[in-house]
């Protein structure tokens, strides 16, 4: 069989019974055989055809076997974050590096018409891969499962002013952050999604409540929030803003306390890095 056709059907193996065959000295047992060469090798002492028997069964079953091994490696899935095949190959170039996104204090969450938390995300943050592409921006994608974003809490939050109270808290939990930015003007635009979890201690639990919008460096606007985000400075300072619309979940509470669907406004001030 050619390593193209191993390569072409790399889950069909063709069992090692297909490729026995007996020897002038006497016949080996399948029933033994344990998918190696191995257990034919020990079977040497027989006779000396057996041997060679052993060894033509065995060079056979790795002609069969390594071309698929050697397929099924090249089919292993990419991570969910890795950069696409083709954005693979123009790394070759050496235009791909890695990215470090820190989020700082001076945050803000804001919900429907109620007032805004101010949050403190100091802390919280990521990596990522980054890449430079002929247009002059740079593509960057972080990785989710590495991503932490500091919960809403009273160690966090505050609420005009005040704390929010020790048994309230919102988990962020980020699903995507991959955008592009422009080194020369500083402006940034990333996607955003992520999975916002309101709890009341141990006694209530909301269903998640699913942000996707565009975190930007510059003005935002939507039915009922809006904001303005400002750009990258020599330090790679930033502030991004987004707003997104928040449609309502499978718990009447929560839709009728914050009356979803509705806006939410998220305003996250952040530090880029390329390493």
């Amino acid at each position: 069989m050619s390593s193209t056709m191993a390569a072409a059907s790399p889950s069909v193996l063709i069992p090692p019974s297909s490729i026995f065959r007996k020897g002038t000295g006497g016949n080996v047992d399948r029933r033994n055989y344990s998918n190696s060469a191995v257990s034919l090798k020990c079977r040497a002492h027989q006779d000396s055809e057996s041997n060679d028997l052993s060894v033509k069964v065995s060079r056979r079953w790795a002609a069969l076997v390594l071309p698929v091994s050697t397929a099924l490696g090249g089919v292993v899935a990419s991570p969910r974050n890795s950069l696409s095949a083709e954005e693979q190959m123009q790394c070759a170039d050496g235009n791909c590096g890695k990215v470090v996104l820190r989020t700082l204090s001076g945050c803000g969450l804001g919900v429907a018409r109620y007032p805004d938390f101010v949050y403190n995300a100091d802390g919280g943050g990521g990596s990522g891969e980054s890449q430079e592409l002929a247009d002059g921006r740079t593509f960057v994608r972080f990785d989710p499962d590495q991503l932490k974003i500091p919960p809403v809490s009273m160690l966090t939050t505050t609420l005009l002013g005040l704390p929010l109270p020790p048994f309230l808290k919102i988990e962020i939990v980020p699903q995507n952050l991959e955008g592009y930015l422009e080194r020369s003007t500083g402006k940034v635009e990333l996607k955003f999604l992520a999975k916002f979890y309101f709890t009341v201690g141990t006694l209530y639990r909301a269903p998640p409540l699913v942000v996707n919008t565009v975190l930007t460096t510059e003005a935002v606007q939507g039915a009922l929030r809006g904001g303005k985000g400002k750009r990258l400075d020599s330090s790679g300072n930033c502030k991004l803003v987004g707003v997104a619309l928040v449609d309502p979940v499978d718990d009447l509470f929560m839709n009728t306390f914050l009356t979803l669907p509705t806006d939410c406004l998220a305003e996250m001030a952040a530090k880029i890095t390329f390493i």
